[in-house]
């Protein structure tokens, strides 16, 4: 004999149903998202250092050679450097798949 599924369960089941597919996936998300935003402020900061240390490599490491009237060298190469990066990252960003 079958049994009839009264209305309270069918509210029981979507329910359910609207739960599985709307509030699951979104936990899943919000957890994507905050790693997300981890791994970026953890990108930038280690960004910040390496430019900082370029840029005091650039000043320290090479003698005399960017002095004087050429002291400005060492913070253009520095900013050339962060434009190629820049650049090479929004190439990877644009990308349409993984």
């Amino acid at each position: 004999m079958s049994e009839r599924m009264g209305v309270g369960d069918f509210f029981d089941l979507v329910k359910a149903y609207a739960k599985q597919e709307t509030l699951d996936p979104l936990k899943g998300a919000g957890r994507w998202l905050l790693l997300g935003l981890a791994g970026s402020v953890v990108l930038i900061l280690g960004g910040i250092s390496l430019t900082l240390a370029l840029l005091r490599f650039l000043q320290e490491e090479t003698g005399s050679t960017f002095t004087g009237n050429l002291s400005w060298v060492p913070h253009t190469l520095t900013l050339v450097a962060v434009v190629i990066v820049i650049a090479l990252l929004g190439f990877r960003i644009t990308k349409r798949s993984l």
